[in-house]
């Protein structure tokens, strides 16, 4: 782990590290597939082996499970050749933030965020600042962890090089399940190791990817962050490009097998949806960005 300035911290996997990571779930989903054909990573990859898992579909299911499992080897002998390559990266900056209303205050530098407008199953309506103290409500450096937030990005550099041993969609599809199996990676350091807050912690893979453990990740996109302009927030405070991400005009990360977000420790949080919200809180929204309402219609399109 290598510090850059201002304790922001970069490191940089190899291949083989973030393998077992993988959600496979995703990667088949990626290739119009359900998830019970991801089950074709739990089994042993000889013939006879594979042979009995697909003979456990239905008849008529058999043909997508051979294509399933053909697949998962074209992948796993592809991750294979790249396995000593250090092409999984993250940057990650872990300090003290409080909550002011709707907005976190993140070394300085304030992040306004949306809420619900529809109580959720929870019975509230959430936004992530919910899971931060407010300022008057912790004395600035105690181990508190909810005064606490780390702000990532994770991203996978494929070269030309790599990319060419395989088609350019089995590259790509593989890019974006590292980038994400980085992030998975990266906040299972932060929990047992790098923040602490979880060092007992003993997960299984699958119990990682069930998502067991204390906190949340939400990455910007996603139901609970849809706003994806908020990428140039993080990019001030991060620095995207020493890792290689720049932004597109609409705050999209290039190369797109990029994830960014933040980290939240606090026992109660868990992932929620946005969901619609009304002109009122675009208006309020907007105001806190200090932007018009206007440039912020194309990033909210599936909440209003």
């Amino acid at each position: 782990m290598e510090s850059t300035s201002n304790s922001i911290f970069r490191i940089d996997y190899a291949v083989r590290d973030i393998v077992p990571y993988i959600n496979w779930v995703y990667f088949f989903h990626a290739w119009g597939m359900e998830p019970r054909f991801a089950s074709v990573a739990d089994i042993h990859d000889c013939p006879s082996c594979r042979a009995s898992w697909v003979a456990s579909f239905p008849e008529e299911e058999q043909p997508k499970a051979r294509e399933a499992a053909t697949l998962y080897t074209e992948a796993t002998i592809l991750l294979r050749q790249w396995a000593d390559e250090p092409m999984c990266h993250a940057l990650l900056l872990l300090v003290e933030a409080y909550s002011d209303g709707d907005d976190i205050v993140i070394a300085g530098k304030r992040f306004p965020f949306l809420r619900q407008q529809h109580a959720g199953r929870s019975g509230y309506t959430l936004c992530l600042s919910d899971f931060i103290s407010p300022r008057r409500g912790f004395p600035i450096g105690t181990d508190n962890i909810a005064n606490r937030i780390g702000v990532f990005a994770t991203t996978v550099s494929l070269s030309d090089n790599l990319s060419s041993l395989t088609s350019q969609l089995q590259s790509s599809t593989l890019a974006d399940r590292l980038a994400e199996a980085t992030a998975e990676k990266l906040h299972e350091e932060v929990r047992k190791r790098i923040w602490g807050y979880a060092k007992e912690e003993q997960l299984t893979m699958r119990e990682l990817h069930a998502e067991k453990f204390q906190g949340i990740r939400p990455a910007v996109g996603y139901p609970s962050l849809p706003d994806q302009s908020i990428n140039f927030l993080i990019d001030e405070l991060l620095g995207l490009k020493e890792i290689g991400i720049t932004l597109t005009p609409n705050g999209a990360m290039s190369p797109s097998a990029s994830v960014s977000g933040f980290m939240l420790a606090h026992p109660q949080a868990h992932y929620f949806s946005i969901g619609s919200i009304g002109e009122d809180q675009l208006q309020d929204y907007a105001r806190r960005r200090g932007v018009e309402p206007e440039a912020l219609r194309s990033f909210l399109t599936n909440n209003l």
